[in-house]
């Protein structure tokens, strides 16, 4: 099997351990272990708790604690209807493999997240391309998606809040989305890493697999949870799917680390704090990010509804990897190029990480648009 190379994930690696100010980062501002403890009040009792933890795999397809938890974050699934896997990236991953076969007709929004386009490609499915722009909001055109709908299309895969425009699909939007995947009985696969971030509510907008018999929602702990480390994300979606899902799953995962899904029990379980704590990040730090853009005459954007990132779009004539890459060798600064993302043109920046960090990463960046 052939796959393209991953633009995003070989930029972070060559890159982002170079810079003194990350604006690439696209989780919430990462909590320690001690934080996640200070939620839950168990800082004097954890050790009660793991110490006496056989290091088996555990719970094949995640303990019953675990899946219930992540069930209660939709309205509609059950326990049943949670599988675990190693972060989203390996939720999509599964899902793919599972269900696109060579021949098969894909249809993935763009710009996203790549796997969405390049993992059915490389399985030999046809794929088309949905684009995102800006006029639109970066919102999918629904016309044109009936356009490129088939009787064949298997999969149709969204991203909802969008990586790396920040646009949301209300349930109104999403509901005529599923109108469309029905029309051909296709799958709908919504990767929701960033649910739980809108800029206003509660922060999180209807699931897809509560909107449609055939509908899929990819998630993880990474985003707005604050845990990349935990490496653990989840598939909800049928339990047919996933009976099916689990036959790939047994190849490639096992199970998730009994630690992993300890501490991710009690991250959801305690939820309500760290969402109270990255709602203030989220949207504090987008209040300086949107100010900045105001006030910077060689920047513009379309401000972000939810997620943590944004595309910028920059006035200049150099490419913007190497935008990019001067302004990491000058001010340290880091941003991913557009071109990683298969959208040239612009930036993103992931503005929710560290608050000091961006606010002086933004001067940086204006004090390189004077010297270029």
């Amino acid at each position: 099997m052939k796959i393209k190379n991953f633009g995003v994930e070989i930029w972070m690696n060559e890159y982002e351990n170079q810079c003194t100010y990350n604006l690439a980062e696209t989780c919430v501002e990462s909590i320690t272990i001690e934080q996640l403890l200070d939620f839950a009040d168990k800082k004097d009792t954890i050790l009660s708790e793991i110490l006496p933890m056989k290091m088996t795999y555990g719970a094949i397809e995640g303990s019953e604690r675990l899946r219930t938890v992540v069930a209660s974050l939709y309205q509609k699934q059950k326990p049943s209807n949670i599988m675990t896997t190693h972060g989203a990236i390996g939720a999509n991953a599964l899902v793919y493999e599972t269900l696109v076969e060579p021949g098969d007709h894909v249809i993935s929004v763009s710009p996203t997240y790549q796997q969405h386009y390049s993992i059915p490609e490389s399985y030999g499915a046809e794929v088309d391309i949905l684009r995102l722009r800006e006029e639109n909001l970066f919102l999918p055109d629904l016309n044109e998606l009936r356009d490129l709908v088939r009787p064949n299309t298997r999969v149709i895969a969204i991203n909802n809040p969008n990586n790396p425009t920040g646009s949301l699909m209300d349930q109104a939007f999403l509901e005529k989305v599923v109108e469309i995947a029905r029309s051909v009985n296709a799958w709908l696969l919504c990767d929701e890493v960033y649910r739980g971030t809108d800029q206003v509510g509660d922060g999180y907008t209807v699931s897809v697999a509560d909107l449609y018999e055939k509908g899929i929602s990819t998630a993880s702990m990474s985003k707005t949870y604050s845990l990349a480390g935990l490496r653990l994300g989840w598939i909800a979606g049928p339990e047919a799917l996933l009976r099916a899902v689990s036959i790939h799953r047994d190849y490639n995962t096992i199970s998730v680390g009994m630690l992993d899904d300890h501490f991710a029990c009690i991250a959801l379980e305690n939820r309500h704090k760290i969402l109270e704590r990255n709602h203030a990040i989220t949207r504090g730090n987008l209040e300086i990010l949107d100010a900045w853009v105001e006030q910077e005459p060689k920047v513009s954007y379309i401000k972000p509804k939810s997620g943590t990132t944004a595309l910028l779009k920059i006035d200049t004539e150099m490419s913007s990897r190497d935008f990019c890459l001067k302004l990491l060798e000058s001010k340290g600064v880091i941003f991913t190029p557009g071109s990683a993302l298969d959208v040239e043109g612009y930036v993103r920046i992931g503005y929710t990480n560290n608050t000091e960090a961006l606010k002086t990463g933004l001067q940086k960046v204006s004090e390189f648009l004077r010297e270029v």
